[in-house]
């Protein structure tokens, strides 16, 4: 990677603070979307047909324009392509997908004029959110609906967050009352704004921005149920991992054996007659680890795009404007289908784990309640954990399988990456609540354990638990709790409490 790439490029890990600094960079220097402008303004001069420059759009491609009403018809694009259904996008994703589009014009290859690119800057100064709906895109010629409800409040059209965020208001408010004016559109404008993939993409490294710290969580979630379990740390030994040398499961492997250090729950039957334990626990490194694998490449492919042209068509420095299909997003669906299996996973194994946290096991009482009978103890939260799981493998079919024609058959083949990225996200919230049961039920379950102290990181992430959630000795309103456990995964306080690797 040249340095000049590796000065501008985004990363997953540091996802917002790179883009902040993108958006600062730009906003002194935009110097490569002034050259790639000045070659779409020469490229006007000549009498050439150019793709969505002087020419309609997808199926009125070979339609000329007249230079007079090139405005217009970038005017025209954003206001017919806006017609999306169903709930907005969330307010983080929809930041995330200003700013990411705002990256991906400032590499300067897609030939915006400076005033529209320089009011993009200014909506993110001033935290002006377009009201988007979340439905309509198919995934190729990028996210054309998401994208044109993002764009029009740029010329004073469409909706915007209130500034409390409790619902949309006309554009035209949002600006006044930030002493911004509408922009007029150019030549290629409207098209540079709603070509490319930032929908889909704002919510692919949304989710595995997450997933850095729920890979974690997960497995000092699993250390947490074996010591309450009193299970084994044998198949836990380097040797068992390296001869089969997945990178994730010798990780996994490795962050278990350090969770458990110094476990005095692990000492006190070490020479039990117990053989083996279920694969929920002996199996920890092989499952979680797979699934890391399977994120980490599905980062790679994000991170990638992160830092890609995806518009169309494109302007190169020798004064080429090329259209090409950069805009597909194949690559993005295949990913996020794959990482919602992989997220998935990691509750599947977690609901198997709270599960025989419940079943009365190794002087453990049913249900982890000494009273029942009167009381239901934790039975109902591992329902609530079953249903997320059986509703996550409904999410989990593959939206990128499915095409179907647009644009009169111009469009013949789409990616439905978009459906991808809103599965992706659902399994995510699914997961999280997983995981907050199993920390829920762990907690308690070790709470039998004592005296015996566990190993240090399960002692870390069991305290840290205490602090937000009493034992509970009778019924009570679990949800609550539940609730809370999810908000330590979400924001990360388990991860750097407990991790081996923080």
């Amino acid at each position: 990677m040249g340095q000049k790439e590796a000065q501008h490029r985004v990363s997953i890990r540091q996802l917002s603070a790179d883009l902040d600094r993108r958006c600062r960079e730009l906003k002194g220097n935009p110097g490569a979307v002034v050259r790639s402008r000045e070659i779409v303004e020469r490229a006007l001069q000549s009498d050439q047909a150019i793709y969505g420059v002087n020419t309609g759009f997808g199926a009125l491609a070979s339609k000329r324009i007249g230079h007079d009403q090139l405005g217009q018809l970038q005017r025209n694009l954003l206001l017919s392509h806006a017609c999306g259904a169903g709930e907005p996008v969330p307010i983080e994703i929809t930041r995330l997908m200003l700013k990411m589009k705002i990256h991906a014009l400032g590499l300067g290859q897609s030939g915006i004029s400076l005033p529209v690119f320089r009011q993009l800057l200014a909506f993110v100064e001033h935290d002006i959110l377009p009201w988007i709906p979340s439905r309509g895109s198919v995934g190729a010629s990028g996210d054309l609906a998401p994208l044109a409800h993002m764009s029009l409040p740029l010329i004073g059209q469409g909706q915007c967050w209130k500034a409390d965020l409790s619902g949309p208001e006309p554009a035209s408010a949002t600006l006044a009352r930030c002493g911004l004016e509408a922009v007029e559109l150019g030549a290629k404008d409207g098209l540079a704004l709603i070509n490319g993939t930032q929908l889909m993409l704002a919510y692919g490294a949304f989710v595995l921005n997450r997933a850095l710290h729920l890979v974690e969580a997960a497995d000092i979630l699993g250390a947490m149920s074996l010591e309450a379990l009193q299970g084994s740390a044998r198949p836990f030994d380097p040797r068992i991992h390296a001869i089969r040398p997945h990178p994730g499961q010798i990780r996994v492997a490795d962050n278990i054996r350090q969770l458990l250090a110094d476990s005095e729950i692990l000492q006190s039957h070490r020479d039990c007659g117990k053989v083996q334990d279920p694969y929920c626990l002996r199996c920890i490194p092989q499952v979680h680890g797979a699934s890391r694998d399977a994120l980490d490449h599905c980062t790679e492919v994000i991170e990638r795009e992160l830092n890609s042209v995806t518009d169309n068509p494109l302007v190169f420095d020798n004064g080429d404007i090329v259209s090409g299909g950069n805009f597909h997003g194949q690559p993005l669906a295949l990913a996020m289908d794959y990482a919602a299996i992989a997220l998935a996973e990691l509750g599947s194994i977690s609901e198997r784990r709270t599960y025989l946290l419940l079943e009365g096991h190794d002087g453990l009482p049913k249900l982890l309640m000494a009273d029942t009978g009167i009381n239901s103890g934790f039975m109902i939260p591992q329902y609530t954990a079953a249903a997320l799981v059986s509703e996550n493998k409904v999410l989990c079919h593959p939206a990128s399988v499915d095409s179907i024609p647009t644009s009169l058959g111009q469009e013949d083949h789409v990616s439905m990456g978009s459906i991808s990225a809103l599965k992706l996200l659902s399994v995510l919230h699914n997961v999280e609540r997983v995981l907050a049961v199993e920390m829920l039920t762990a907690a308690q379950a070790l709470d039998f354990r004592s005296p015996l102290k566990p190993g240090r990181g399960v002692r870390r992430a069991h305290a840290l638990v205490r602090e937000h959630v009493t034992h509970a000795s009778s019924d009570y309103e679990v949800g609550a709790d539940i609730d809370t456990c999810t908000r330590l995964l979400r924001f990360g306080q388990l991860v750097a409490i407990a991790s081996p690797n923080e």
